[in-house]
This record gives structure tokens, sequence and C-alpha cells, in this order.
């Protein structure tokens, strides 16, 4: 496979850029491989007990070995990918269908980690099997935090929910358990979502940063989770969420900061933790994504219209130095996804964004897993869930 492309600091759509634009149906089948349905529910306690640790081994993986290339893309013509893809062709929009179909079922390979080949270099994480694990335990950890419920705002009787970056598919799904009269969309820019799902629940490829392809005043819920470094712009991404949300309907977003603060003096002003968060913040600036949208959300939904807009702050502790017992599940948590997580957190942007080698970047890295096992810092990640409701016509 060809190097990436170098950076242009004035895209601030894509890493390396590409010009499809259309929203893909996934159909009954999402993954080149069999994916068996998560047996996850709201109340669940997955993959531990709530109150119990994680007992995955914290010695992390630097370089994890990707998911093969499958055979038939070898020596396969890549306009004819639908019969490997498991997407109806016939769904896709657009004149380049066979092209943008194996766009989609292909990927790039960087420094030893998988990434989408759709709207290539339009988000900095992986897509590989390390990266859907982080994925999961993040969702395991807002259940703990928000006492298993899958959401804050107070929606009732939803016909129509929208989860827009879904990720692994893993809330979609348990909000489609949860709602069976519901129909719920899950769109992303990667098909990494399970292959079996309740029947009410729908993937759809797409990238929400361009204008929304739904009717207008269609969704009674709009979801949106952990977007944070994926919108270059937050208000027109707000102003395509109010349009399509119907009058009396309800979005709520949740973000947390990449910036660990403290409330004590355990966090010195040299300490590792505030290179680290400004690092995250500076590479998000020239990637042209910030990742400050956790404590700006309240402002910039008001500004789009939404009424009744309620702020609940939450605190993700960076590993299990907390006397409360919920906070320290929750820290220990915390603490495996980043020591397993970081390379795919930052390892394209440091290097695609930020310039720097591999070698520099993975001493940065390792920096931070260091600190991660000191719980004589009392440091923590602050986090919002905000929620909304979109006026009913006067």
């Amino acid at each position: 496979m060809a190097e990436p492309s170098a950076f242009k600091p004035d895209d601030s759509s894509s890493l390396h850029s590409i010009g499809h634009d259309s929203a893909v149906r996934l159909h009954d089948s999402h993954d080149s491989s069999p994916v068996q349905h998560r047996e996850q529910h709201a109340g669940d306690d997955w993959p531990l007990a709530a109150n119990d640790p994680p007992q995955a081994d914290l010695q992390h993986q630097d370089h994890p070995v990707p998911a093969p290339v499958p055979a038939a893309f070898h020596d396969h013509d890549p306009y004819d990918v639908a019969s490997d893809s498991g997407i109806d062709s016939g769904s896709l929009l657009g004149d380049e269908t066979d092209t943008l179909a194996s766009s989609i079922m292909n990927y790039r390979i960087e420094n030893g980690r998988q990434y989408h080949a759709y709207r290539d270099g339009a988000y900095w994480g992986p897509n590989d099997e390390l990266a859907k694990e982080i994925l999961d335990f993040a969702h395991h950890m807002y259940l703990l935090t928000l006492d298993h419920k899958l959401h804050l705002a107070p929606i009732k009787h939803p016909q129509t929910i929208l989860d827009v970056g879904t990720g692994t598919g893993i809330w979609a799904i348990d909000m489609a358990d949860q709602y069976p009269s519901a129909t719920v969309i899950g769109t992303d820019l990667s098909p990494i979502q399970p292959e079996w799902v309740p029947p009410n629940c729908h993937f759809e490829i797409d990238d929400v940063t361009l204008d929304w392809t739904y009717p207008d005043e269609h969704f009674d819920f709009i979801h949106i989770r952990e977007l944070f470094g994926c919108i270059p712009d937050w208000d027109f991404f707000f102003q395509q969420a109010y349009a399509h949300t119907k009058p009396g309907g309800w979005i709520e977003i949740v973000e947390h900061s990449v910036q660990p603060t403290a409330d004590d003096d355990t966090m010195g002003p040299d300490h590792f933790y505030h290179r680290w968060g400004d690092t995250v913040v500076e590479m998000g600036e020239i990637f042209g994504k910030s990742f400050t949208i956790w404590n700006e959300a309240k402002e910039r939904l008001e500004k789009a219209g939404f009424v009744d807009v309620v702020e609940v702050t939450y605190q993700w502790p960076m590993n299990g130095w907390a006397q409360d017992k919920k906070l320290k599940n929750i820290g220990r948590w915390n603490q495996l996804r980043l020591h397993q997580g970081i390379e795919g957190f930052m390892l394209r942007l440091l290097t695609q964004v930020g310039g720097w080698s591999v070698a520099r970047a993975q001493v940065f890295l390792a920096e931070m897993r260091r600190e991660l096992k000191s719980t004589k810092t009392h440091a923590y990640l602050p986090g919002t869930v905000v929620y909304g409701r979109k006026p009913f016509r006067s």
C-alpha cells in the first residue's frame, strides 16, 4: 500500500482528502467477517461486574497485529466488491457506486494500525480490533457514569433515533433493544458494526460534517458521543441537527476533556499531564477539528436554537486513586482504556498532523503510560452530558 499523503494544514476535512460525500446504507450484514451480536443491554455490567476492577493485563502492545486483508481483495477487481462486502451496491448514492463501495470496505495501514478508507483521514483513530475493543470499554464507562442509563434526555416513546458517529454500534444496539418500537440508525465512516443486530437497528456509512441527507424534522432523538476532534464546524453541525430534529424532539451530546486536571496540589505546573493535554489540543487546532467541545456544547446548542438545555458534569479519574467506590471503578477502567488505547488516540495525529517521527511519538506515549500507573496524582478528565429540545411550533 502506498504511503499516506502529506497533511495539508488548510484542509480541515481530512488527513487524506477524498471526494466522496454519499451516505451508504448497510442492510442486514455490516462486516466482511461474521461477528456475533453482543448480548449487552443497558443494565448489564459488561465485560465485568460494575464494582469489579478490570482484570486485563496492562502491558501494552505498541504494534498490535492488524486484521489481515481479505483474500478477495488481493487479486480482486476493485470495481466488483458487492459479493464480498455485505453492502447492497444498488443502495449506494451517486454515479461512482462501485468505486465508493470499494473505498468503504478497503482500509489503510499506517504504522501497524488499520484506518478507514472512506473519507480517508477524516478521523484520527484506527478501526482495527483493538480500537473497537477500546470503544466498547468507553461504552461500559459511560454506563457506569450514568448509572446504566443510555441517555439523560427525557425522551418518551421515540420513533426515530439517530446515533451520530456510532463506532461499533453498541449504543445504537442497546437503544434498539430498549425502544423496540423505534427505528435506530447509526452512522459512521467505518463499517465495523456487528452483523447480527436487532431488526429495528440499521447502520449507514456517512460523513456528518457534510450536508445531512435525511428529511427535515425527522428524528425524535439525536445522540452524539465522543466526536471531539471530528467536526470542523460545530455550529454548522448543530444547525444540521436542529433542521432534522422534530419539533419537541431532543438532542444529547456526551463529551469529555482531553486535558487532565486535579482539584488539589498533586498535579503541579510541570506535570506531564499538562504537556499531554496541551499537545492534544494543539493537534486538534492544526487538524482544524477541536477537542474542546465538552465545555462548548451548551452554548452551541442554544445558539443553534435548542431550548431547555441542561448540562450535567462528570469526572473520569485517570486511574484508581479515588476513594469513592464508583469513581475508583471508573478510574481503573479509564486507566485500562488509556493505557491500551493512547496509541490509537494519538499516533496518527502526532505523525500526520504534528509531523513527529514515530520514535518521538512512541516515547511520548510511553511517558503517558508511565504516569497512568501513579495514584499519587489525583487527576481526572472532566466531561459533560448536554441535552436540549427543539421548540414546538408556535
